[in-house]
């Protein structure tokens, strides 16, 4: 079910935290309304906006309530990041490659008992979008899946996203309802994992190998991003459930700004990125006009 805001101007704040800068006047009651010469969009719901200044560029449905699949994969590489350094060890265990088999997601493969960086089980999970790596970065650093969403929302409500609620660290369908979130939303969380520089390596980064060695065996992880290749793409994570449909959480550095905006509900994989490319071009023209 959609929901609405009911308050717009709690989002004009919002964003102020997320940018760590102060919106101007007129921001205070933005308009959201698509502009005329904007790129089409089939999806949803879906926003961009100026990462740096906090201005909104487009606007479709922004505040709508809806599953966001694998693009919750975002924050928990955002909280991960914001405790644990990228030179620690987790182990893998067989809960995490058990629990991704029984939620019939996507996985890096991992292997019990094989012991990786944190640095490249955030590979693991952005790339392929691991759910076994999701669940053993989660376990690791909750302590315990449920204490690590508790900190996944609490995060989210420290960057005022109001409107967004996390029940795994994954995005795959639960029992009694999946979690759900808006396009503006991840957009505010977009703008701030593009300030860690780990995210937005990982984020952009087309292929992915390693090594066998002592600790683990050799993996190789393709990421599922297909923007990735367009001039100034930054990544940042796809999604798909059959409830969420296609997702997408986009950036890129575009004239000199650097834009971030969000896909939700679209029901075709490829033409998200088409749609995200053109919306970051449109953008990047309008804030260089």
């Amino acid at each position: 079910m959609r929901i609405r805001k009911a308050h717009l101007a709690a989002a004009a704040g919002a964003l102020a935290l997320v940018t760590g800068l102060t919106a101007p006047a007129s921001a205070a009651a933005p308009v959201h309304t698509v502009q005329q010469d904007a790129p089409s969009v089939y999806g949803s719901a879906a926003y961009l906006m100026d990462a740096s200044s906090g201005k909104e560029l487009f606007s479709k449905n922004a505040d709508d309530r809806l599953p966001i699949a694998s693009v919750t994969k975002m924050m928990t590489a955002y909280v991960v990041l914001k405790t644990a350094k990228p030179t620690d060890v987790v182990q893998v265990k067989r809960e995490d490659v058990q629990y991704a088999e029984d939620g019939g997601g996507t996985t890096a493969d991992l292997r019990p008992g094989d012991r990786l960086t944190v640095g490249e089980l955030l590979y693991g999970l952005m790339l392929p979008s691991g759910a076994d790596a999701a669940h053993a970065l989660a376990r690791t650093y909750g302590p315990g899946v449920g204490g690590f969403v508790g900190k996944m929302n609490a995060t989210a409500r420290e960057l005022g996203m109001n409107d967004t609620e996390y029940v795994n660290a994954d995005g795959l369908p639960k029992r009694g309802g999946d979690g759900y979130s808006t396009a503006r939303d991840q957009s505010m969380l977009a703008a701030k994992a593009v300030q860690v520089p780990l995210i937005k390596e990982v984020a952009g980064t087309r292929y992915h190998s390693l090594d066998a060695t002592s600790e683990h065996r050799s993996y190789s992880w393709r990421n599922t991003n297909k923007l990735l290749g367009t001039p100034g793409a930054i990544g940042l994570k796809t999604g798909f459930t059959r409830a969420a449909g296609f997702t997408l959480a986009f950036a890129g550095e575009k004239r000199g700004h650097t834009l971030v905006g969000a896909l939700l509900g679209e029901s075709d994989s490829s033409r998200r990125f088409d749609t995200a490319e053109a919306l970051l071009s449109w953008g990047a023209a309008r804030e260089s006009a």
